[in-house]
Protein backbone atom coordinates (compact mmCIF):
# COMPACT_ATOMS: atom_id res chain seq x y z
CA UNK A 1 0.00 0.00 0.00
CA UNK A 2 1.20 3.54 -0.74
CA UNK A 3 3.06 4.78 2.33
CA UNK A 4 1.47 8.18 1.92
CA UNK A 5 -2.01 6.79 2.35
CA UNK A 6 -3.55 8.59 5.24
CA UNK A 7 -6.56 7.46 7.17
CA UNK A 8 -8.61 10.40 8.22
CA UNK A 9 -10.37 9.94 11.25
CA UNK A 10 -13.16 11.50 13.16
CA UNK A 11 -12.49 12.31 16.81
CA UNK A 12 -15.53 11.42 18.88
CA UNK A 13 -14.83 13.51 21.96
CA UNK A 14 -16.95 16.21 20.39
CA UNK A 15 -20.01 14.29 21.53
CA UNK A 16 -21.51 16.32 24.33
CA UNK A 17 -21.71 15.16 27.90
CA UNK A 18 -24.89 14.49 29.77
CA UNK A 19 -27.72 17.01 29.54
CA UNK A 20 -25.64 20.20 29.32
CA UNK A 21 -26.82 22.34 26.38
CA UNK A 22 -24.61 21.91 23.35
CA UNK A 23 -23.78 23.70 20.14
CA UNK A 24 -26.05 22.19 17.49
CA UNK A 25 -24.16 23.68 14.58
CA UNK A 26 -20.84 22.24 15.76
CA UNK A 27 -22.58 18.86 15.81
CA UNK A 28 -23.69 19.43 12.24
CA UNK A 29 -20.23 20.48 11.07
CA UNK A 30 -18.79 17.36 12.62
CA UNK A 31 -21.25 15.34 10.56
CA UNK A 32 -20.46 17.26 7.37
CA UNK A 33 -16.76 16.58 7.82
CA UNK A 34 -17.48 12.89 8.47
CA UNK A 35 -19.33 12.66 5.17
CA UNK A 36 -16.43 14.41 3.44
CA UNK A 37 -14.01 11.93 5.01
CA UNK A 38 -15.85 9.01 3.40
CA UNK A 39 -15.78 10.87 0.09
CA UNK A 40 -12.03 11.42 0.53
CA UNK A 41 -11.48 7.72 1.11
CA UNK A 42 -13.43 6.82 -2.04
CA UNK A 43 -10.88 8.83 -4.01
CA UNK A 44 -8.12 7.31 -1.93
CA UNK A 45 -9.18 4.00 -3.44
CA UNK A 46 -9.10 5.42 -6.97
CA UNK A 47 -5.58 6.79 -6.45
CA UNK A 48 -4.38 3.60 -4.78
CA UNK A 49 -5.68 1.38 -7.57
CA UNK A 50 -4.29 3.71 -10.21
CA UNK A 51 -0.87 4.00 -8.60
CA UNK A 52 -1.13 7.79 -8.37
CA UNK A 53 -2.09 10.47 -5.89
CA UNK A 54 -5.48 11.73 -4.81
CA UNK A 55 -6.61 14.39 -7.26
CA UNK A 56 -9.99 15.25 -5.73
CA UNK A 57 -10.65 16.51 -2.19
CA UNK A 58 -6.84 16.45 -1.90
CA UNK A 59 -6.59 17.79 1.64
CA UNK A 60 -9.34 15.67 3.14
CA UNK A 61 -6.87 14.36 5.73
CA UNK A 62 -7.04 17.78 7.43
CA UNK A 63 -10.44 16.75 8.75
CA UNK A 64 -8.70 14.94 11.59
CA UNK A 65 -7.08 18.19 12.74
CA UNK A 66 -10.41 19.98 12.55
CA UNK A 67 -11.99 17.31 14.70
CA UNK A 68 -9.21 17.44 17.27
CA UNK A 69 -9.90 21.17 17.59
CA UNK A 70 -13.63 20.55 17.96
CA UNK A 71 -12.81 17.90 20.53
CA UNK A 72 -10.78 20.31 22.63
CA UNK A 73 -13.43 22.99 22.45
CA UNK A 74 -16.20 20.70 23.60
CA UNK A 75 -14.15 18.88 26.25
CA UNK A 76 -13.41 22.21 27.93
CA UNK A 77 -17.00 23.37 27.55
CA UNK A 78 -18.54 20.17 28.86
CA UNK A 79 -16.16 19.37 31.72
CA UNK A 80 -14.02 22.34 32.85
CA UNK A 81 -16.46 23.66 35.42
CA UNK A 82 -17.43 20.20 36.66
CA UNK A 83 -13.98 19.44 38.08
CA UNK A 84 -14.69 22.16 40.65
CA UNK A 85 -17.75 20.30 41.94
CA UNK A 86 -18.21 16.53 41.79
CA UNK A 87 -16.31 15.20 38.75
CA UNK A 88 -13.28 13.01 39.45
CA UNK A 89 -10.54 11.79 37.14
CA UNK A 90 -11.85 8.23 37.41
CA UNK A 91 -15.37 9.43 36.63
CA UNK A 92 -14.17 11.38 33.63
CA UNK A 93 -12.30 8.36 32.27
CA UNK A 94 -15.36 6.15 32.73
CA UNK A 95 -17.50 8.62 30.80
CA UNK A 96 -15.04 8.86 27.94
CA UNK A 97 -14.66 5.08 27.71
CA UNK A 98 -18.42 4.61 27.63
CA UNK A 99 -18.74 7.28 24.97
CA UNK A 100 -15.93 6.09 22.72
CA UNK A 101 -15.19 2.45 23.20
CA UNK A 102 -18.35 0.59 22.13
CA UNK A 103 -17.90 1.76 18.55
CA UNK A 104 -14.19 0.93 18.65
CA UNK A 105 -15.16 -2.65 19.48
CA UNK A 106 -17.76 -2.99 16.73
CA UNK A 107 -15.45 -1.29 14.21
CA UNK A 108 -12.80 -3.94 14.87
CA UNK A 109 -15.38 -6.72 14.50
CA UNK A 110 -16.61 -5.33 11.17
CA UNK A 111 -12.99 -4.97 10.10
CA UNK A 112 -12.34 -8.64 10.84
CA UNK A 113 -15.43 -9.69 8.88
CA UNK A 114 -14.48 -7.66 5.82
CA UNK A 115 -10.89 -8.93 5.98
CA UNK A 116 -12.12 -12.52 5.92
CA UNK A 117 -14.49 -11.68 3.05
CA UNK A 118 -11.49 -10.34 1.14
CA UNK A 119 -9.85 -13.74 1.49
CA UNK A 120 -7.68 -12.87 4.53
CA UNK A 121 -4.76 -11.83 2.37
CA UNK A 122 -2.28 -9.00 2.79
CA UNK A 123 -1.90 -6.39 0.07
CA UNK A 124 0.95 -8.42 -1.45
CA UNK A 125 -1.29 -11.50 -1.71
CA UNK A 126 0.12 -13.40 1.27
CA UNK A 127 -2.53 -15.43 3.11
CA UNK A 128 -2.85 -14.62 6.81
CA UNK A 129 -3.42 -17.27 9.48
CA UNK A 130 -6.68 -17.15 11.44
CA UNK A 131 -4.68 -16.94 14.65
CA UNK A 132 -3.12 -13.65 13.57
CA UNK A 133 -6.56 -12.31 12.65
CA UNK A 134 -7.96 -13.17 16.08
CA UNK A 135 -5.01 -11.45 17.77
CA UNK A 136 -5.52 -8.41 15.54
CA UNK A 137 -9.21 -8.39 16.50
CA UNK A 138 -8.49 -8.51 20.25
CA UNK A 139 -5.80 -5.86 19.91
CA UNK A 140 -8.11 -3.63 17.88
CA UNK A 141 -10.95 -4.01 20.37
CA UNK A 142 -8.56 -3.03 23.17
CA UNK A 143 -7.00 -0.23 21.07
CA UNK A 144 -3.55 -1.82 21.27
CA UNK A 145 -1.49 -0.66 18.25
CA UNK A 146 0.40 -3.05 15.99
CA UNK A 147 4.10 -2.72 15.26
CA UNK A 148 4.81 -2.53 11.50
CA UNK A 149 5.66 -6.01 10.30
CA UNK A 150 4.46 -7.60 13.54
CA UNK A 151 2.48 -10.82 13.84
CA UNK A 152 -0.96 -9.20 13.97
CA UNK A 153 -0.24 -6.36 11.52
CA UNK A 154 -2.26 -8.49 9.15
CA UNK A 155 -2.65 -6.25 6.09
CA UNK A 156 1.06 -5.63 5.68
CA UNK A 157 0.68 -1.87 5.21
CA UNK A 158 2.18 -0.81 8.54
CA UNK A 159 -1.10 0.38 10.07
CA UNK A 160 -1.49 0.63 13.83
CA UNK A 161 -4.94 -0.93 13.46
CA UNK A 162 -4.94 -3.12 10.34
CA UNK A 163 -8.57 -4.21 10.70
CA UNK A 164 -9.82 -0.62 10.97
CA UNK A 165 -7.09 1.84 10.10
CA UNK A 166 -8.68 5.12 11.25
CA UNK A 167 -8.74 3.91 14.86
CA UNK A 168 -5.27 5.46 15.07
CA UNK A 169 -6.84 8.85 15.74
CA UNK A 170 -8.86 7.46 18.63
CA UNK A 171 -5.61 6.15 20.07
CA UNK A 172 -4.39 9.76 20.13
CA UNK A 173 -7.83 10.94 21.26
CA UNK A 174 -7.46 8.76 24.33
CA UNK A 175 -4.02 10.22 24.97
CA UNK A 176 -5.47 13.71 24.58
CA UNK A 177 -8.26 12.97 27.03
CA UNK A 178 -5.71 11.77 29.61
CA UNK A 179 -3.51 14.83 29.05
CA UNK A 180 -6.57 17.02 29.55
CA UNK A 181 -7.68 15.24 32.72
CA UNK A 182 -4.22 15.13 34.32
CA UNK A 183 -2.69 18.37 33.10
CA UNK A 184 -4.41 20.81 30.74
CA UNK A 185 -7.58 21.31 32.80
CA UNK A 186 -5.47 22.55 35.71
CA UNK A 187 -3.78 25.34 33.73
CA UNK A 188 -4.67 28.99 33.90
CA UNK A 189 -5.64 30.72 30.68
CA UNK A 190 -2.16 32.20 30.32
CA UNK A 191 -0.47 28.87 30.87
CA UNK A 192 -2.81 27.18 28.40
CA UNK A 193 -1.97 29.91 25.89
CA UNK A 194 1.70 29.05 26.43
CA UNK A 195 0.97 25.40 25.64
CA UNK A 196 -0.86 26.41 22.46
CA UNK A 197 2.02 28.63 21.33
CA UNK A 198 4.70 26.04 22.13
CA UNK A 199 2.88 23.13 20.49
CA UNK A 200 1.96 25.38 17.57
CA UNK A 201 5.62 26.17 16.96
CA UNK A 202 6.51 22.47 17.08
CA UNK A 203 3.61 21.54 14.83
CA UNK A 204 4.41 24.34 12.39
CA UNK A 205 8.02 23.18 12.15
CA UNK A 206 6.91 19.58 11.60
CA UNK A 207 4.49 20.55 8.82
CA UNK A 208 6.46 23.26 7.03
CA UNK A 209 9.81 21.43 7.17
CA UNK A 210 8.08 18.21 6.02
CA UNK A 211 9.78 16.25 8.78
CA UNK A 212 7.86 13.08 7.88
CA UNK A 213 8.94 13.21 4.25
CA UNK A 214 5.35 12.62 3.07
CA UNK A 215 4.94 16.06 1.56
CA UNK A 216 1.91 16.53 3.83
CA UNK A 217 0.92 16.38 7.48
CA UNK A 218 -1.03 13.14 7.01
CA UNK A 219 0.83 11.21 9.71
CA UNK A 220 -0.09 9.20 12.79
CA UNK A 221 -1.62 6.09 11.24
CA UNK A 222 1.48 3.92 11.77
CA UNK A 223 4.27 3.59 14.33
CA UNK A 224 6.84 3.77 11.58
CA UNK A 225 9.28 6.68 11.32
CA UNK A 226 8.12 10.04 12.66
CA UNK A 227 4.46 9.08 12.70
CA UNK A 228 4.02 8.86 16.46
CA UNK A 229 5.57 12.28 17.05
CA UNK A 230 3.60 13.73 14.16
CA UNK A 231 0.37 12.16 15.33
CA UNK A 232 0.86 13.51 18.83
CA UNK A 233 1.52 17.03 17.50
CA UNK A 234 -1.55 16.80 15.28
CA UNK A 235 -3.59 16.02 18.37
CA UNK A 236 -2.10 18.24 21.07
CA UNK A 237 -1.90 21.53 19.14
CA UNK A 238 -5.47 21.75 17.79
CA UNK A 239 -6.95 20.12 20.90
CA UNK A 240 -5.30 22.57 23.32
CA UNK A 241 -6.17 25.42 20.93
CA UNK A 242 -9.80 24.30 21.00
CA UNK A 243 -9.76 24.30 24.80
CA UNK A 244 -8.41 27.85 24.82
CA UNK A 245 -11.09 28.93 22.34
CA UNK A 246 -13.76 27.46 24.61
CA UNK A 247 -12.49 29.39 27.63
CA UNK A 248 -12.33 32.66 25.70
CA UNK A 249 -15.43 32.17 23.60
CA UNK A 250 -17.91 35.01 23.23
CA UNK A 251 -20.58 34.65 20.54
CA UNK A 252 -20.75 37.02 17.60
CA UNK A 253 -23.70 37.77 15.37
CA UNK A 254 -23.61 35.64 12.23
CA UNK A 255 -26.12 34.49 9.63
CA UNK A 256 -25.79 31.39 7.49
CA UNK A 257 -22.94 30.05 9.60
CA UNK A 258 -23.64 26.43 8.71
CA UNK A 259 -23.39 27.04 4.98
CA UNK A 260 -20.40 29.37 5.34
CA UNK A 261 -18.50 26.79 7.38
CA UNK A 262 -19.56 23.86 5.18
CA UNK A 263 -18.52 25.60 1.97
CA UNK A 264 -15.23 26.67 3.55
CA UNK A 265 -14.41 23.09 4.58
CA UNK A 266 -15.19 21.81 1.07
CA UNK A 267 -12.98 24.45 -0.53
CA UNK A 268 -10.12 23.88 1.91
CA UNK A 269 -10.22 20.12 1.41
CA UNK A 270 -10.33 20.41 -2.40
CA UNK A 271 -7.32 22.73 -2.79
CA UNK A 272 -4.64 20.91 -4.87
CA UNK A 273 -1.32 19.89 -3.34
CA UNK A 274 1.01 22.88 -3.26
CA UNK A 275 4.36 21.09 -3.43
CA UNK A 276 6.90 22.88 -1.21
CA UNK A 277 4.20 25.24 0.09
CA UNK A 278 1.88 22.46 1.16
CA UNK A 279 3.07 22.50 4.78
CA UNK A 280 2.49 26.25 4.98
CA UNK A 281 -1.03 25.78 3.65
CA UNK A 282 -1.77 22.99 6.13
CA UNK A 283 -0.49 25.03 9.06
CA UNK A 284 -2.53 28.08 8.02
CA UNK A 285 -5.68 25.96 7.78
CA UNK A 286 -5.20 24.49 11.24
CA UNK A 287 -3.83 27.53 13.08
CA UNK A 288 -5.91 30.27 11.43
CA UNK A 289 -8.97 29.07 9.52
CA UNK A 290 -10.17 26.16 11.66
CA UNK A 291 -10.34 28.31 14.84
CA UNK A 292 -12.52 30.81 12.97
CA UNK A 293 -14.82 28.03 11.78
CA UNK A 294 -15.19 26.68 15.31
CA UNK A 295 -15.91 30.20 16.62
CA UNK A 296 -18.52 30.79 13.90
CA UNK A 297 -20.11 27.41 14.51
CA UNK A 298 -20.35 28.02 18.23
CA UNK A 299 -21.75 31.53 17.70
CA UNK A 300 -24.64 30.51 15.47
CA UNK A 301 -28.03 30.11 17.03
CA UNK A 302 -29.91 26.91 16.26
CA UNK A 303 -31.89 27.19 13.04
CA UNK A 304 -35.60 26.52 13.48
CA UNK A 305 -35.69 24.99 9.99
CA UNK A 306 -32.85 22.51 10.48
CA UNK A 307 -32.54 21.19 14.06
CA UNK A 308 -33.34 17.60 13.05
CA UNK A 309 -30.84 17.83 10.21
CA UNK A 310 -28.18 19.09 12.63
CA UNK A 311 -28.97 16.28 15.03
CA UNK A 312 -28.79 13.61 12.34
CA UNK A 313 -25.40 14.83 11.16
CA UNK A 314 -24.05 14.96 14.69
CA UNK A 315 -25.47 11.57 15.67
CA UNK A 316 -24.15 9.77 12.60
CA UNK A 317 -20.67 11.31 12.59
CA UNK A 318 -18.88 9.09 15.10
CA UNK A 319 -20.47 5.77 14.04
CA UNK A 320 -19.74 6.66 10.41
CA UNK A 321 -16.10 7.24 11.23
CA UNK A 322 -15.85 4.10 13.31
CA UNK A 323 -17.20 1.63 10.75
CA UNK A 324 -16.75 3.07 7.26
CA UNK A 325 -13.14 2.13 6.59
CA UNK A 326 -13.57 -1.67 6.64
CA UNK A 327 -16.02 -1.15 3.77
CA UNK A 328 -13.36 0.94 2.05
CA UNK A 329 -10.99 -2.01 2.28
CA UNK A 330 -13.53 -4.06 0.35
CA UNK A 331 -13.85 -1.27 -2.20
CA UNK A 332 -10.07 -1.04 -2.60
CA UNK A 333 -9.84 -4.80 -3.01
CA UNK A 334 -12.54 -4.79 -5.67
CA UNK A 335 -10.75 -2.02 -7.57
CA UNK A 336 -7.56 -4.08 -7.61
CA UNK A 337 -9.13 -7.39 -8.61
CA UNK A 338 -9.45 -6.48 -12.27
CA UNK A 339 -7.07 -4.45 -14.39
CA UNK A 340 -9.81 -2.10 -15.45
CA UNK A 341 -13.42 -1.40 -14.57
CA UNK A 342 -15.85 0.55 -16.68
CA UNK A 343 -16.34 4.08 -15.30
CA UNK A 344 -20.06 3.53 -14.85
CA UNK A 345 -19.49 0.31 -12.93
CA UNK A 346 -16.79 1.90 -10.78
CA UNK A 347 -18.97 4.83 -9.80
CA UNK A 348 -21.95 2.58 -9.14
CA UNK A 349 -19.89 0.51 -6.69
CA UNK A 350 -18.45 3.70 -5.16
CA UNK A 351 -21.94 5.12 -4.55
CA UNK A 352 -23.15 1.84 -3.05
CA UNK A 353 -20.07 1.80 -0.79
CA UNK A 354 -20.69 5.39 0.28
CA UNK A 355 -24.39 4.99 0.98
CA UNK A 356 -23.84 1.57 2.55
CA UNK A 357 -21.37 3.14 4.97
CA UNK A 358 -23.94 5.73 6.05
CA UNK A 359 -26.70 3.14 6.38
CA UNK A 360 -24.54 0.72 8.37
CA UNK A 361 -23.43 3.55 10.64
CA UNK A 362 -27.05 4.50 11.33
CA UNK A 363 -27.97 0.89 12.10
CA UNK A 364 -25.01 0.56 14.47
CA UNK A 365 -26.00 3.82 16.16
CA UNK A 366 -29.61 2.85 16.78
CA UNK A 367 -29.29 -0.87 17.39
CA UNK A 368 -25.96 -1.04 19.21
CA UNK A 369 -24.23 2.18 20.24
CA UNK A 370 -27.08 4.00 21.98
CA UNK A 371 -28.46 0.93 23.85
CA UNK A 372 -24.98 -0.19 24.96
CA UNK A 373 -24.00 3.25 26.21
CA UNK A 374 -27.26 3.60 28.11
CA UNK A 375 -26.70 0.23 29.74
CA UNK A 376 -23.09 0.99 30.67
CA UNK A 377 -24.03 4.43 32.00
CA UNK A 378 -26.63 2.93 34.33
CA UNK A 379 -24.03 0.50 35.68
CA UNK A 380 -20.90 2.62 35.92
CA UNK A 381 -21.85 6.30 36.07
CA UNK A 382 -22.74 7.63 39.47
CA UNK A 383 -23.95 11.11 40.34
CA UNK A 384 -20.87 13.32 40.28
Amino acid sequence: MNKNRVNVSLTAATMFADSKPHYALLDALRGVAALLVVFYHIFEGFSFAGGGVITTINHGYLAVDFFFMLSGFVLAYAYDDRWKTTLTTAGFIRRRLIRLHPMIVVGAIIGMITFIIQGRVQWDGTTVAFGAIIVALIAGMCLIPAIPGGYYEVRGAGEMYPLNGPSWSLFFEYIGNLVYALFLRRLSDKMLLGVVVLTGICFGWFAIADVSGYGMIGVGWTLDGMNFIGGFLRMIFPMSFGMLLSRKFRPVRVKGAFWICTLTLIILFCVPFLNKWNGVYEFCCIALIFPMLVWLGASASESKAMPRFYKFLGDISYPLYAIHYPLMYLFFSWLLEAEQHAPGETWAVAIVTYMGSVLLAYICLKCYDIPVRKRLSRIFIRKE
